[in-house]
Parts: structure tokens; sequence; C-alpha cells
């Protein structure tokens, strides 16, 4: 009796960052720079609950749109970070810090009234990857 053939794995669908919320490209190349539009903790088409999700997914969401550049979190130097409340500070800090590992770009984070889709959490990002 002849051994059965083992269908094919199937694969993976591509991690794919969200499609943006309004009229702006969410990844451009300026020269060296690549510059991320802010992401928010929305995983397909879903906004995570509480500050550390979201937090967690728009990092995420940030590297797969490094990705789509040729980059990765080690290649941020700068990232602009938004709060709905500062309260979550910590969360969010922690949170952050897991994302980014041993990576540690210069940070700015501020407190706002508000973000799209009731987001708590926004991180935009500026990374320097030389074109050779």
């Amino acid at each position: 009796m002849a051994a059965k053939k083992k269908a094919p794995a199937k694969k993976a669908p591509a991690k794919k960052a969200p499609a943006p919320i309004g009229p702006y490209t969410p990844v451009v190349r300026a020269g060296d720079w690549i510059i991320v539009s802010g992401q928010l903790g929305l995983k397909d088409g879903v906004l995570q609950k509480g500050v550390a999700a979201q937090t967690t997914q728009a990092v995420k969401n940030l590297k797969e749109r490094l990705a789509e550049m040729g980059a990765n979190i080690n290649d941020v130097k700068k990232t602009l970070c938004f709060l709905t409340d500062m309260e979550t500070f910590s969360i969010f800090n922690e949170a952050y810090v897991a994302g980014f590992g041993n990576s540690r770009p210069a940070r700015s984070t501020i407190g706002v009234a508000s973000l799209p889709a009731n987001g708590q959490v926004e991180i935009e990002a500026w990374a320097y990857k030389p074109l050779r």
C-alpha cells in the first residue's frame, strides 16, 4: 500500500498593518529617512482593549510599516507618542519598552484630548535607513 502524501502546509497570511483611516500615506521615504504616520492599536480593523494592548499592537503595526520599506525597529531614531490619559503613562511605557526591546530612540510623549477611532495610544516614528 502506498504511503499517503501529506497536503502542503498552508502559509500563514502575510502580516499587514491596518489601512489608513484618512487621506494620508502611512509610510514614506524621504532620502535616508523613513517616516511612519501615527499607528493606532488596530488589529484586523478592531481597536484592542486597554492601553497596554493598544500600545503592543501599535508597535507591531509600526514594525510592519517599517518592514514595507526594508527597515526595522532598530532603525527608529525618534518617536512621537500620543496618550489620551497621561495617568496611563506607566502602563504605556511598559508595553512600549517591551515592543522596542533594546532599541531606545529619542521620544516625546504628549497628552491629547482624543485620537482617531477612539484610540488611547498613537505612535509615530522616524527611522534612519541610508539608501545604498
